[in-house]
């Protein structure tokens, strides 16, 4: 009874509203967002890690341990937040083709997710209303 008033699978991406994509935009812009800050405070604390470990590091040891040392969080922390920020150019790219329609690799796979979860969603509200119909009229019998 349920399936009655649920849209095709080809009608419902077609049926999509100016919310839904305002939702998505809103979910790219945190996601990318997200990321990018990620990017940019690990680039500060690289840089800020060095500048007070550093000296401390050539004072205390011999000169090639505090270099090495140095070398390898210089290293790793640029390649950390360059790998934080192409991953936020890489999400917010794949959502804005997501949102603008342009269906990228695995768009799909969400609609079709979104779809189902929908359906579960309707037949939830279903079971609860009838469960809720049940109830009272189980309490009107007392």
């Amino acid at each position: 009874m349920a399936d009655a008033y649920r849209p095709l699978y080809g009608q419902y991406q077609q049926q999509k509203p100016r919310t839904r994509k305002l939702v998505k935009a809103a979910t790219a812009v945190t996601a990318g967002g997200t990321l990018l800050l990620l990017s940019g405070l690990t680039l500060a604390a690289t840089v800020i890690g060095l500048t007070v470990a550093t000296p401390v590091l050539v004072i205390c040891s011999p000169v090639l341990v505090p270099a090495a040392i140095a070398v390898f969080m210089l290293v790793s922390g640029f390649l950390t937040s360059g790998g934080l920020a192409v991953a936020a150019i890489s999400v917010l790219s794949w959502i804005y083709k997501y949102v603008t329609g342009k269906q990228p690799p695995g768009s799909d796979q969400i609609d079709y997710a979104s779809y189902k979860l929908g359906g579960k969603a309707r037949d939830m509200r279903d079971r609860m209303e009838q469960f809720g119909h049940q109830q009272s009229g189980a309490q009107a019998s007392y």
